[in-house]
Parts: structure tokens; sequence; C-alpha cells
């Protein structure tokens, strides 16, 4: 059953640390049923923008409302059912088997959904991310990419209204990296708001329907992939050469092309 659309709103919102703006008049507004890549140079303000979002970091001022409703406002149980987050250097502080671990997805849930529901819930996300033969392994004995597909199975078994992922691709491997980028997809296209952020151009433009480039704490392209990521834009923010090219036959997506760094003058 396909999900009613949200809204998340993002309203002149400011972050500083110290004397340094990180965030400047932060305005977007983002509707369920799509992925939304976040991208930028290191410092440009992607991580804090989603730890705002998520209610982690509170902002200096601006707002952040899902539905109509603010989210800093909201019991944060509530808020977690609707928006489950996936940090970029998640701690694992204790050890634990996977299965477990992925359980943790559903303490939003405790009091309101039964058991075999949870159970069930847990169960899909295992399967969705390919760890159900881990199940009963611990989790600080896993790989780097073993473990951020078990984190990635934790966020699905809460099945929130939101995902913010912030670089939910690292350390994975190229194939993983495509098969967690098409199950963030598969959120978006039952429905679901997917927010990420991402240093890889050509995934950002193969799994976004929108991009929001930040560049000193400021968005300076906001749109379709192909409309955001310029050869210009591309210049301007990472001082790199690079094109789209695309297949005349239509078989394969648009790519980015890089060829280095841009010559100054």
């Amino acid at each position: 059953m396909t999900r009613p659309i949200s809204t998340l709103k993002i309203g002149n919102l400011q972050f500083r640390r110290g004397s340094r703006v990180v965030l400047d008049s932060i305005d977007v507004e983002l509707k369920s049923g799509s992925v939304t890549a976040v991208l930028g140079p290191n410092g440009a303000g992607k991580s804090t923008l989603l730890s705002c979002v998520a209610g982690l970091l509170r902002p200096e001022s601006g707002t952040v409302e899902l539905d109509g409703a603010s989210l800093v406002s909201s019991p944060a149980m509530q808020r977690a059912r609707r928006i489950a987050f996936l940090p970029q250097t998640p701690e694992i502080a204790w050890a634990v088997d996977v299965q477990t671990l992925v359980s943790l997805g559903r303490i939003p849930y405790h009091g309101i959904s039964s058991d075999e529901e949870d159970r069930a819930a847990v169960t899909r996300a295992m399967e969705k991310t390919e760890v159900t033969q881990w199940a009963d392994r611990i989790v600080t004995t896993l790989s780097g990419g073993e473990r951020a597909r078990v984190l990635l199975a934790r966020v699905l078994a809460g099945e929130s209204d939101w995902i913010l992922a912030d670089e939910p691709f690292t350390g994975l491997d190229p194939s993983h990296q495509f098969e967690a980028a098409e199950l963030l997809r598969s959120v978006a296209d039952q429905g679901g708001g997917v927010v990420l952020t991402i240093h890889d151009l050509t995934l950002a433009a193969r799994i976004a329907d929108r991009v929001v480039i930040l560049d000193g704490g400021r968005i300076v392209a906001d749109g379709a992939p192909q409309a955001a990521l310029t050869p210009k834009i591309l210049r301007e923010v990472y001082n790199i050469d690079a094109q789209w090219l695309t297949d005349a036959t239509g078989a394969t997506p648009p790519t980015i092309a890089i060829h280095g760094r841009a010559s100054r003058k």
C-alpha cells in the first residue's frame, strides 16, 4: 500500500560552531517518495544538516517541520518512529549479536507493536540487506563493510517514514554500494522519504531524484541531478573538470566522467 505523501520542511536554518557559521540560511522543502542526495566538499555542512533535521543538534535559529509540526517539540519516541537516522560513524559500544542489534531499530515501537510484528520487521530488514546468515555473529567481529550492512538493516527495521543516512555507502565494496543504493531507492519507490549525504557523484546521480549541493554552509544548487551537477557547478564547488556521459541507446543511465582537477587561470 502506498504511503501518504509526507513533507519535510527546513526553514532558514542557521548553525554555528563558535564563531564559524556551519549552516547559513538553509531553506529546502522535501517530499516523500523520492531520494534527495546532499553533496558538497568536506566541511560544507552536510552531516550537520542531517543531524539538525534528526534532532541530534539544535540549530541557532530556523525551523524543521514534518507535515507542518515542529520536530523540536515532538516527543523523542514519536519522532523516532517518523525519522530514522544512520550516522556516518556509528559506534557499537558493546558485543551483541547481529539480530539483537537489528532489533534495536524497533525500540520506538515498544508498547505499540506486538512481538510478532517486531520479529517480522527485523526478519524483513535482515533479508533485504542479506545479513541473515550473520544473525548469531557478534557485531564487533564483522568487517567494516559487513557492519555497515547490519546498521542499515537496523534502520530499515524501524520502517519509518523518513530515512536520513550520512554517507551510508562508506566501507562497502562497489557491489554492495549498488545493493544498498537500490535498497534506499526501493524505500522511496514505496512512498518513504530518503535523504542521504554522499561523495560519489556518479552514484548520487544514479540513485537521487534531487540533488542539493552545499558549499560553505549554503545551498549553491538544488534540482534534478543533471540540473544541479553541471560542469560549471562542479568546477566551482569541487575544482574539477567533469561532464555528463549519456548512452545514445538509453540502455544505461547517464553518468558523470571526472577528467581531473580544473586548471587554474
